[in-house]
């Protein structure tokens, strides 16, 4: 991962996955990640949803892990992968835009 600081990581990708930039769901499974690093609580309402998306991406059996999807990749599961996504974004895009904020520098 980034020697970034990871308070930078959340503000960055949450900007990024705004902007259309990053995949929604890869940049889900980043907030996921990072959130113990930043020392969330667990119940922290802005992470819980990205930790739903979590689950979400369980369920899509692929057979990589976001941090490992290509473009190549994501164009051959974009019908399933965009479902997701509309999910994902229906239940986090308002924390998407808190935790940019929340972290900016």
């Amino acid at each position: 991962m980034s020697k970034q600081p990871a308070t930078e990581q959340i503000a960055e990708t949450a900007q990024q996955m705004l902007e259309g930039s990053l995949h929604y769901l890869v940049g889900a499974y980043r907030i996921a990640m990072l959130r113990e690093e930043v020392g969330a609580y667990a119940n922290d309402p802005e992470f819980m949803p990205f930790v739903a998306i979590l689950s979400e991406i369980d369920s899509l059996n692929l057979s990589l892990a976001p941090t490992q999807w290509s473009h190549t990749f994501i164009a051959a599961h974009r019908e399933q992968l965009d479902e997701s996504v509309e999910w994902a974004k229906a239940i986090s895009l308002h924390q998407c835009q808190s935790l940019a904020v929340r972290f900016a520098s």
